[in-house]
């Protein structure tokens, strides 16, 4: 029968199991993720994110979309998690993150489905939006090491991260593969429903860097350790790379892995939001591209974007165009 209760007894080092219940508590007033509900999730109540104590999931496969460090040739051992924390009008798979589709596991379940992976041959586990069950994926996570599990575990959020929480993480997570979204709180507050994201997700990206420093690769070029930061590039330059990259650089420093995504689709609510309904232009992809360089952060990837015969001409949206647009 399932349960989603936890008891402590099941972790065998008594330095872990008392991480595990100070990350445990966290659920009793949860403040969990920046959200800061403060439900009771223990006694059943949810908050922004819909999800009690227990973990859901959605799919669990080995994965060959990620950056090449990640995937490499055996496949990241990717885990989709159920349900986030944010509510983004353009998520291509918000049928998991918004409509929860998905099954509840326990703790144990989830251990075993990270040690089939491995045997597998997955490089990694790689959770996919991890941050609103930190405390339940925290046990998981020790007992797939306790059960030895010995690949790298990649922590794969939309940067909307708790440092309470990251910090309980230490020692746990080898790779840090955070979103850096906006770089304007207006943008992220319409289009994501994430009251001050930039601020949080700055905090949170500089206490991943200080757990796990700079990518460090393998000599087949495969991610042992380290911060990778993902940045989206959006229509009218809504994700404001200029602001985000400057911040990399200044605070991180030019050695800070940056991959630049060049995959956005209007999904979801997007395709009814006229500032963000539509691909990316060649114009504003290749723009991105001397933003970043001009910034001198050469470390990391750039996706490939290759132009349609149907690419139109587009004339760019003003500052004051996109926020009347999306008040």
């Amino acid at each position: 029968m399932f349960s989603d209760a936890f008891d402590s007894s099941i972790i065998r080092s008594e330095f872990w199991r008392q991480r595990a219940i100070l990350a445990w508590e966290k659920y009793r007033g949860c403040t969990v993720c920046p959200r800061n509900c403060q439900v009771d999730r223990i006694s059943g109540e949810t908050g922004t994110c819909r999800t009690g104590v227990s973990i859901s999931l959605s799919a669990a496969n080995l994965h060959f979309g990620e950056e090449p460090c990640i995937s490499g040739v055996r496949g990241s051992g990717t885990v989709f998690l159920t349900s986030c924390n944010l509510s983004c009008d353009f998520c291509q798979n918000f049928p998991i993150s918004q409509m929860d589709y998905g099954k509840k596991i326990t703790f144990q379940e989830l251990s075993r489905i990270f040690l089939d992976l491995e045997k597998r041959g997955a490089h990694n586990i790689n959770l996919v939006t991890p941050s609103h069950v930190v405390p339940s994926l925290l046990i998981s996570i020790i007992i797939a090491r306790e059960s030895g599990l010995s690949i790298p575990i990649v922590y794969n959020s939309n940067g909307y991260d708790d440092v309470g929480m990251l910090r309980l993480l230490e020692g746990l997570i080898d790779i840090y593969l955070p979103d850096m979204k906006y770089s304007e709180e207006i943008y992220a507050r319409r289009i994501s429903k994430a009251d001050r994201y930039v601020y949080f997700n700055r905090l949170a990206v500089l206490e991943m860097f200080r757990q796990v420093g700079n990518l460090v690769l393998d000599e087949n070029g495969i991610a042992k350790k380290g911060l990778l930061v993902r940045h989206l590039i959006m229509p009218n330059s809504i994700g404001g790379l200029e602001k985000t990259g400057a911040f990399i650089q200044e605070n991180l420093g030019k050695d800070t892995s940056v991959s630049l995504m060049a995959q956005y689709f209007p999904a979801n609510r997007a395709l009814k939001k006229v500032s963000i309904n539509r691909p990316i232009s060649m114009d504003e992809y290749e723009s991105a591209m001397e933003t970043l360089f001009s910034l001198e952060l050469f470390e990391g990837y750039i996706q490939e974007k290759e132009e349609t015969d149907d690419e139109e001409d587009r004339i760019p949206m003003t500052p004051s165009d996109r926020e009347r647009e999306i008040a």
